[in-house]
């Protein structure tokens, strides 16, 4: 149980409530589908310890992903908030010990809830920057996927830990030993897939899977072949099958 200064109370899930959570927030798509792919990855990964927090149990307004911040790679996770009620939401984020606004911190939650947090963020008088907007979508059903080509499914593979610095030196946000930290653990405990190099049998295209299950960090190499580009064409409008399988 976390206890801010005002005495708030967060508790703390244990792993028999993690699996009732996982069924409640999956009623609750699709505003609670980035905190459930935490909680989905948790039920069935072992890989970084994440706490997760509610404002009370079984019926809760709030749920919160909090991943350690311990070293300056841990700046690239997360903190993913889920909420059915926004007073309570902002209750939680005035409070000192459950949301640290000393330290960096990448908070993930509804468009909705931006202004607020801005005027959160201003009252205390930490300064905010927009990263990014995420646009999620959900596959209802995988068996209307097309099916991967029999001669292309030879040339698709997985990552694996020797391929990391390869994506790490080419994604966007990376080529930095933090971001190769990061993603060496999202091959190693994750889905990934890729197109290997018919003769150097290397990956010239790949997608990774993040923490809350949400796919990324693609990409498709420049310069490549009429075939390998209709290889990777081939593999990106077929990927969601291939990871599911």
């Amino acid at each position: 149980m976390q206890v801010s200064e005002r005495g708030t109370t967060m508790e703390q899930l244990n792993e028999m409530q993690l699996k009732t959570v996982e069924t409640q927030l999956k009623e609750l798509f699709p505003q609670s589908q980035q905190v459930y792919g935490y909680i989905f990855q948790m039920n069935r990964v072992m890989a970084d310890p994440i706490q997760v927090f509610v404002d009370r149990w079984p019926e809760f307004n709030v749920i919160l992903c909090k991943p350690p911040y311990g070293k300056e790679g841990d700046l690239f996770k997360d903190t993913c908030v889920f909420t059915k009620d926004e007073a309570s939401f902002r209750n939680i984020l005035g409070e000192n010990n459950i949301i640290d606004w000393t330290k960096f911190l990448c908070l993930g939650t509804s468009l909705c809830y931006e202004e607020m947090m801005m005027a959160v963020a201003s009252e205390r008088k930490v300064p905010v920057n927009k990263v990014s907007v995420s646009h999620m979508m959900m596959l209802q059903d995988p068996s209307r996927l097309s099916p991967v080509e029999s001669a292309i499914e030879s040339m698709i593979s997985s990552l694996d830990e020797s391929h990391t610095d390869l994506v790490n030196k080419t994604w966007k946000f990376g080529n930095t030993e933090n971001s190769f930290q990061m993603i060496r653990n999202m091959i190693r405990h994750y889905p990934s897939c890729c197109v290997l190099d018919a003769e150097s049998q290397l990956p010239i295209a790949w997608v990774l899977t993040y923490p809350s299950c949400a796919m990324g960090a693609q990409r498709t190499g420049p310069g490549q072949s009429p075939g390998q580009q209709h290889v990777q064409e081939t593999l990106f409008s077929g990927l969601p099958s291939v990871l599911l399988r």
